[in-house]
């Protein structure tokens, strides 16, 4: 395994047999098990072709005037092979690394941000497996992933728990054979009810390590653990009765878990030390600013569309105007590619200001936009307002730009 802050952590050229495995059962009994594929049939692709693209901008339109999970989306990723992108190699994926997946994840928010979001949090979990995870989960859940079966989500926030995950109520308590049972809910799941595998993050009371590191990381505590639970878990419910003003489609909601029993082979990581794991996150380079990125990219093309659709390329103000917005684009651009290449002196802080900076660019030029189209984007039905909704969205997603500057500014109180 490779280190911890790397987003693909296991070496293209480590296979499943190469590390000794302290696991001798599946770490996912019952979990769902479709007919697997040849993964050696066609290499994962790193960036969506012109036909996903396609069909991912008719499932946005149709996912928010509905407000319902966007399942065709999800459908779209599993036969096209972009679920793969952070996996490595050797278990069937892409090996992509930060800047592939922002990049990615930039064009897919361009025509649907919704299903930006979900393929952005399974990649998430996805790295926090291949990071953390043992050589069992390597082999049992990573193959899954990669070929389109498994969908990943994150369960980590709850109500009355804060941006910072410090005072979760989900609780993982040791049962006398060994087992976790696990009992709480979680809140703005993304994927909820669609995910094949949830990420779940509870407090187990009496297990933070004796040597666990009393300093403040500003995200998470002590003692809490991570554990992979499958979808089609009796004791997880999904709620999507959430409606969201943006977003319409990830299927963002709850997750409740109640007498969920897990074997201690679920558990992701050491127990104790989920907050350590957390606090390395940023240090990935993959950055939420991509979404924000691909929104006022496709902003930015309305106007386009718009100015030429009327003759404005004529006037000098009009070009200048574009120029102005098609700066902020690729400024916001620029800071999200340096966080995925990680050269900055500290990479984790440039992954929290890349989110900052491209989020508020993407609402500065969505706005700026929506003005520029004047009563043509005043229609309901017309994207920019979409775009509006989805692009406030991404300055309240994990960790929330609030939470973000406190991040940056936390070392400067101390």
């Amino acid at each position: 395994m490779g280190s911890a802050d790397s987003l693909t952590a296991v070496r293209d050229d480590i296979g499943p047999g190469a590390v000794s495995d302290p696991f001798a059962v599946d770490p996912f009994p019952g979990g769902r098990r479709r007919a697997a594929r040849d993964l050696s049939a066609r290499p994962a692709p790193l960036l969506p072709t012109p036909p996903v693209l396609e069909r991912l901008a008719a499932c946005a339109e149709a996912a928010d005037l509905s407000g319902e999970p966007d399942r065709e989306a999800v459908a779209v990723f599993r036969e096209s092979g972009l679920l793969a992108l952070v996996v490595p190699k050797c278990y069937g994926g892409a090996g992509a690394d930060a800047v592939a997946l922002n990049t990615c994840v930039e064009q897919v928010a361009s025509v649907n941000a919704s299903a930006a979001i979900m393929l952005f949090q399974h990649c998430a979990v996805t790295s926090r497996i291949v990071e953390n995870g043992s050589p069992a989960q390597h082999r049992e859940v990573l193959p899954r992933l990669a070929d389109g079966r498994w969908l990943a989500a994150s369960a980590w926030s709850e109500s009355g728990a804060g941006a910072d995950k410090k005072n979760l109520a989900t609780r993982a308590d040791r049962t006398p054979e060994g087992e976790w049972l696990l009992d709480g809910a979680k809140s703005f799941t993304t994927s909820a009810g669609l995910a094949d595998v949830y990420l779940v993050l509870a407090q187990t009371p009496d297990e933070t390590p004796a040597d666990a590191s009393t300093r403040d990381t500003g995200y998470g505590a002590a003692g809490q653990t991570f554990f992979l639970v499958p979808g089609d878990h009796p004791g997880l419910v999904p709620d999507t009765s959430m409606r969201l003003t943006g977003m319409r489609g990830s299927a963002t909601g709850f997750v409740s878990v109640r007498e969920c029993v897990v074997p201690d082979s679920a558990r992701l990581g050491a127990t104790g030390v989920a907050a350590s794991i957390i606090s390395r996150v940023r240090d990935s380079g993959a950055s939420l600013g991509a979404v924000a990125v691909g929104l006022a990219q496709a902003a930015l093309e309305a106007a386009h569309a718009h100015a030429e659709r009327r003759g404005l390329y004529a006037h000098q103000a009009v070009r200048h105007r574009l120029v102005d917005l098609a700066t902020e684009v690729e400024s916001a651009r620029a800071v999200v590619e340096r966080a995925g290449r990680r050269t900055a002196a500290d990479p984790g802080m440039t992954t929290l200001h890349s989110k900052l900076a491209a989020s508020a660019a993407a609402e500065r030029v969505v706005a700026d936009v929506a003005r520029f189209l004047g009563s043509a984007g005043y229609v309901e039905t017309h994207p920019i307002n979409r775009l509006g909704r989805d692009a406030r969205a991404v300055a309240l997603m994990g960790p929330t730009n609030d939470l973000c500057k406190e991040l940056v500014s936390l070392p400067w109180n101390r």
